[in-house]
């Protein structure tokens, strides 16, 4: 197979797993189980508690449930605070990697040349890294407050446990980083060899190149003609020198001799 064709077959793979990764990450943004908590009574009803990043949630046996917002945005916790800005952040930075995979992509063939494409997808590949360590970080510390909590014995308030919403974004963050380090060495390595190839076709082109000699002597510089002073005499031509006359042969006697 072709190595173009291998490249070709490890973005899109690269692509779609950096897509699903991200719609599982804005998937947990409205899920509410992030924590949940049960707690049995005596009689034949019992209680579940479960809340998110943007309310808390009570549920009974007979499937009724209440929901209440979280009051005041300056009394959250701070690592509430964190975790919102941390998966905002990994949600842009997933869309406008998608974007910029789709332009950049070789079966597309909307970015123009090698090297503009190689960049354009190396671009993409660190967006979808970021995206997921953004992510990564945000339910891993989510998960580490529950879990230290949790196993805390001077925790005196309600207790809880992770909820499914922090598995699925585990997962979803996964892809996006195993996807967006493959797109990244992959065509980081391909704009390095394409920029390389594209300076010595330059530096071949310009050695190549025929010599022209210049077609026009340049004019005199008048600053030479100002130098010379202008009331200098010219110099006076040399005498020629007289033909001298030639004198006959011999046996010949000139025309004068007998008049």
């Amino acid at each position: 197979m072709h190595y173009r064709t291998v490249l070709m077959y490890t973005e899109i793979g690269c692509f779609v797993a950096c897509v699903c990764g991200w719609i599982l990450i804005c998937s947990t943004m409205p899920t509410e189980y992030w924590t949940y908590s049960e707690v049995a009574s005596l009689v034949l009803t019992s209680s579940h508690y479960f809340s998110n990043l943007w309310k808390d949630c009570l549920s009974d046996s007979t499937g009724v449930s209440d929901c209440k917002e979280f009051p005041s945005l300056l009394a959250l916790q701070t690592h509430i605070h964190l975790c919102r800005s941390l998966v905002i952040t990994s949600i842009i930075l997933g869309f406008f990697g998608s974007a910029l995979a789709l332009v950049g992509m070789k079966c597309t063939k909307l970015g123009g040349s090698e090297t503009v494409n190689a960049r354009i997808s190396l671009a993409a590949g660190i967006n979808y890294l970021f995206s997921g360590l953004c992510g990564m970080l945000a339910y891993s510390w989510y998960g580490h407050k529950v879990i230290s909590e949790f196993m805390d014995p001077n925790y005196k308030a309600k207790k809880f446990e992770l909820g499914a919403a922090l598995f699925v974004g585990w997962g979803g963050s996964a892809l996006l980083l195993a996807g967006g380090l493959v797109y990244s060495v992959t065509a980081g390595n391909q704009a390095c060899q394409s920029s390389s190839k594209t300076q010595e076709k330059s530096h071949q082109s310009r050695s190549s190149e025929p010599k022209q000699k210049p077609l026009n002597t340049p004019p005199p510089s008048p600053v030479l003609d100002r130098a010379k002073p202008k009331n200098e005499p010219e110099p006076e031509p040399e005498p020629k020198p007289k033909p001298k006359p030639s004198r006959p042969a011999k046996g010949f006697h000139s025309v004068e001799a007998y008049v």
